[in-house]
C-alpha cells in the first residue's frame, strides 16, 4: 500500500447524516391524512435514495447550481407524490437543505485523529451550496485544509476535474491521497485519476459511521 499523505472526504452519508427521511415521509403523510406504516417509509425513500445514485440522476446537472440541485431532487421526488400530496417540496425542504444535516459521531474525532497524525485533508463535495459555515457551526472548520465543491469548479464527481482540483490544492500526488465516500459512481471516479478509494459500508440511521476504519487504513500505509 501506497503512504497516504492527505485524506479526502465526501460530505453527504460520509461526514454529515441528514434528518431520517422515513420519518419526514410519515410526518408528512400523517399531515395529509394519509395512512403509512414505517416499514413502508422506508421503501417509499429506499427507493428514491437508490435512484438518486443512478449516472443518470448524476448527469442531470444537479449539483451545479442550487436553482438545479432543487429543480432535479424536487422532480425526482415526485415519483412519491402519488401517494403523499405535496411530498416533493417537503422532502427538499426538510431533508436535502444542508442546514438540517449533522455531523456523524465519529466525524469529530477521525478528523482530528488525521490531523494529529499530520495528514492534510480536504471536502470533495457534489453540492452547490458553500459547506464552510456548517464545519465552522459544528466546530470542524479547523481540520479542513481545502473545500472543492463542485458549485464551485463547475463540474461534479465522478468528473476528474473535481479530484484533480483537490489534488492541486492540498499539493499531494493523487497516489497519496485516499479518497472516502459512500458513492460507487460519484466517488468511484477518484480511482480513475490514481487516488485510493474507500467506500463506506451501509450503517444504521443515527449510528457512528465507521470512520474509525480511514484512520486503521492510513496508519497501515504509514507503517
Amino acid at each position: 500500500m501506497t503512504r497516504i499523505d492527505a485524506v479526502l472526504f465526501d460530505w453527504g452519508d460520509t461526514l454529515f447524516e441528514s434528518p431520517h427521511a422515513p420519518s419526514v415521509i410519515l410526518e408528512a403523510a400523517r399531515e395529509s391524512g394519509v395512512t403509512m406504516d414505517e416499514a413502508a417509509a422506508e421503501r417509499l425513500w429506499g427507493d428514491i435514495w437508490s435512484a438518486s445514485k443512478t449516472a443518470q440522476e448524476h448527469d442531470k446537472g444537479r449539483d451545479l447550481s442550487r436553482d438545479a440541485h432543487r429543480r432535479v431532487w424536487t422532480d425526482l421526488f415526485e415519483r412519491a407524490k402519488t401517494r403523499i400530496p405535496g411530498i416533493e417540496r417537503v422532502l427538499y425542504e426538510r431533508v436535502m437543505k444542508p442546514s438540517g444535516w449533522q455531523p456523524y459521531p465519529d466525524a469529530e474525532p477521525t478528523l482530528r485523529a488525521l490531523r494529529y497524525r499530520g495528514l492534510k485533508i480536504g471536502i470533495v463535495s457534489n453540492h452547490p451550496y458553500d459547506l464552510r459555515p456548517f464545519f465552522a457551526e459544528h466546530g470542524l472548520a479547523s481540520y479542513v485544509d481545502a473545500y472543492v465543491l463542485s458549485g464551485e469548479v463547475g463540474a461534479a464527481k465522478p468528473s476528474p476535474a473535481m479530484f484533480t482540483e483537490a489534488s492541486r490544492m492540498l499539493d499531494v500526488a493523487p497516489e497519496h491521497a485516499l479518497m472516502v465516500g459512500d458513492d460507487a459512481v460519484s466517488d468511484g471516479g477518484a480511482a480513475t485519476v490514481g487516488f485510493q478509494l474507500y467506500l463506506l459500508p451501509a450503517y444504521e440511521h443515527g449510528t457512528a459511521r465507521g470512520l474509525d476504519e480511514v484512520v486503521r487504513i492510513v496508519d497501515r500505509s504509514r507503517a
